[in-house]
């Protein structure tokens, strides 16, 4: 990556984007977040629970220098867990917010186990401020570590977690 590309950094997230939006050509960022959500694991069939949170983080894009804090991110998520075996899938909407105010959107999917994370599409949906008109996608990667679970007095699961979430190639492009 030359110097003038590095400054083409994108970002949502969870990948995030520091681009010059008169740019209309394809880029690819590396990015992660490191990531914390409370929320409630309720059994909702025989074998199956479900969990709800809002996932939030500080994203950082991969540079020549290292890694560069370039905004935050929160992504309410709902994960589906069958319990007999473990497996899980999860979907969450997420919102990429720059330090001008910028924003980004992108619709997470992902599939893997309990207790351990998943992988999966992150595709970009939209934008305002620079990242108005913003299309774009990659592969996903969470992975948790789960801190604390509590049973509440209704029966729902408490849990509190913290974790990364890895896009080794976002690709997106700016009109």
């Amino acid at each position: 990556m030359s110097a003038s590309s590095s400054l083409l950094l994108g970002a949502v997230a969870g990948a995030v984007l520091l681009a010059a939006p008169a740019l209309a050509e394809e880029q690819t960022v590396s990015a992660f977040s490191v990531w914390q959500v409370e929320g409630a694991l309720v059994q909702t069939g025989e074998q199956s629970a479900t969990f709800a949170g809002v996932l939030e983080g500080t994203v950082y894009v991969e540079t020549e220098r290292g890694p560069v804090a370039a905004g935050t991110i929160s992504c309410p998520a709902t994960v589906e867990v069958a319990l007999d075996t473990g497996r899980q899938s999860g979907l969450a909407r997420c919102a990429f917010l720059a330090g001008d105010d910028s924003r980004l959107f992108a619709d997470l999917r992902c599939d893997g186990v309990h207790l351990v994370g998943c992988s999966g599409t992150f595709d970009i949906t939209g934008g305002s401020g620079r990242f108005a008109g913003v299309q774009g996608q990659g592969p996903v990667i969470v992975r948790g570590d789960f801190r604390s679970v509590s049973l509440d007095p209704s029966g729902a699961l408490r849990e509190s977690v913290s974790g990364i979430m890895y896009w080794p190639e976002l690709t997106y492009t700016l009109p």
